[in-house]
């Protein structure tokens, strides 16, 4: 969604730091172009130019112009207040309340309220083991009730049961009473939506709330709906005082407008984002992760975070074995180029990684895109067992029928066993002997970087088992990461572009395919 943004600060902004010294006309110059991009990002004014009188009020003090990098102290400042206005520090669901606690939902129609309602109750008991009850109080919507309750058949969380001719008044009131006698920790509360705002849904909405008396009422708004969301949030805040917000497809091409400007316009925190259709698609807001991934610092937090709830620890520790072998078939290939699809492809993984930004158009550029990773686990799934386990047995008669089969051709064939052949290679260096393997060496330096201890145990010296990792020290790691520089533009993460120690790959030392990329994705030109 920030791609447009990010693109725009991040030009400004590397024009600062690439000159020794500012004047007081350098920065006005550049917190006009700051102002302009927010503008064309869709941002309230009056949110653009508070934040760009913030910056230039400490940007323009003696002390920065002529500190020793002045460009990046301009940085930081344009940083820091972009944490600011998103809100300052992430806030979640507040569950501390008697149970069951009464969660409201509200909003217009098609905003997303039903399906993100399920999302949340979804994440309520997988996460934090809460008992959760949705009940559905749209009567007006054409199998609105029927959707919530298939919804919630899939996601194994309970309905209220639907009983033709209630009042959505009478509904709230049932489904907190059944809360109560099935001993259920939450209730959501998911309430009809209008095509716009008017006195009888306001009216409405009023009544459910004296009957069900909330603890929660969050407004879910379409973040592609742009300022129009942010007079939505300020309508239903003046006449029902909404607690929170969130903000449904994210994983859009909008320009993010609404995003930035609603916690400053509403004085409302945004607790969740909604970036898929998935059931697990739903995130907490974090306004200095969003502030760093806007800025191109990356955000190597959530890029954990999504590793631990993606990657599965059991194929995780074979992976580690086989390779400590010097093993790795095209049925493994298949296993991690699905990994990499689960955490949001080659476009997802980019955008969090420090400094890495950028690959991606290049990348795009090249033709190497997430639709590969589809074409080449198709070709995969059209070999035999055999030709699976022995990629030697693929001669031109057999390649003629795997084309044919996946609809593709000899040559793209040909491009996957090359990958394949220099990935085999590269975990036989791996898997060698010499002070414990290349492999085990490698994990550990990144593990140190990282804070995650050298030991990285119980995977064969592969990566760690990310589940069990202390949410405060995925929050420390970022920490560690700016501090070691890895958090500017233009930095890199430990292991991913010439830092010593690490993951020799996007950049760094030459690892096949890329150039220096992925080991072993083919696409982008090597350096000449």
């Amino acid at each position: 969604m920030f791609e447009n943004l990010q693109d725009r600060l991040g030009s400004i902004l590397n024009g600062l730091t690439g000159r020794g010294a500012l004047s007081e006309a350098d920065v006005s110059a550049a917190l006009r172009e700051v102002r302009r991009a927010l503008l064309e990002a869709d941002v309230a004014l009056d949110v653009v130019r508070s934040f760009t009188d913030r910056v230039r009020e400490k940007a323009v003090g003696a002390e920065i112009l002529k500190s020793i990098k002045p460009g990046q102290m301009v940085v930081k400042i344009v940083h820091d207040e972009l944490i600011e206005m998103l809100g300052g520090e992430g806030v979640g669901i507040d569950l501390h309340a008697p149970a069951p606690v009464v969660v409201m939902m509200v909003g217009l129609q098609g905003s997303g309220k039903t399906t993100t309602s399920a999302k949340i109750a979804h994440r309520l008991s997988t996460r934090e083991k809460k008992k959760v009850l949705m009940a559905s109080l749209d009567t007006r919507r054409p199998a609105a009730q029927e959707q919530l309750r298939q919804l919630g058949a899939q996601a194994n969380i309970d309905t209220l049961p639907i009983i033709s001719g209630q009042s959505p008044t009478d509904i709230a009131a049932r489904a907190v009473q059944a809360a109560k006698l099935g001993g259920h920790d939450v209730v959501i509360l998911d309430t009809a939506g209008r095509t716009h705002i008017d006195e009888p849904l306001m009216v409405e909405m009023a009544d459910i709330k004296k009957r069900s008396n909330p603890h929660e009422i969050l407004l879910v708004a379409d973040s592609l709906t742009g300022q129009d969301a942010v007079n939505l949030a300020r309508n239903f805040d003046e006449r029902v005082g909404i607690t929170g917000l969130v903000l449904t497809r994210m994983d859009g091409d909008g320009r993010g407008g609404a995003a930035l400007s609603m916690r400053a316009v509403t004085g409302k925190p945004i607790k969740l984002i909604g970036v898929g259709e998935k059931m697990s698609e739903l995130e907490e807001f974090h306004p200095r992760r969003i502030a760093d991934r806007i800025l191109g610092m990356g955000d190597i937090v959530s890029l954990v975070e999504r590793a631990a709830e993606n990657i599965d620890a059991e194929k995780a520790a074979a992976m580690a074995a086989k390779m400590a072998k010097g093993k790795f078939d095209l049925d493994d290939l298949a296993d991690q180029l699905r990994q990499m699809e689960k955490m949001g492809g080659m476009g997802g993984i980019m955008g969090m990684m420090p400094g890495m930004a950028g690959m991606k158009d290049k990348m795009a550029a090249a033709g190497l895109d997430d639709k590969l990773f589809g074409r080449q686990i198709a070709i995969i799934q059209s070999m035999t067992k055999a030709e699976r386990t022995n990629p030697d047995l693929l001669k031109h008669s057999r390649k003629k029928r795997i084309a044919a089969g996946s609809g593709t051709d000899a040559a793209a064939i040909n491009k996957l066993l090359k990958m394949h052949r220099q990935m085999a290679d590269m975990m036989k260096m791996m898997g060698g002997k010499g002070k414990g393997g290349m492999m085990k060496q490698m994990m550990g330096g990144l593990a140190g970087k990282m804070g995650l201890g050298g030991g990285m145990g119980g995977m064969g010296g592969g990566m760690p088992d990310l589940s069990n990792i202390d949410p405060r020290q995925l929050e420390a790691l970022q920490k560690q990461a700016e501090a070691a520089g890895l958090g500017k533009p233009g930095g890199g993460m430990p292991g991913l572009g010439g830092l010593p120690g690490g993951l020799s790959g996007l950049g760094g030392a030459k690892l096949p395919g890329l150039g220096g990329g992925f080991p072993g994705l083919p696409g982008l030109p090597k350096k000449k």
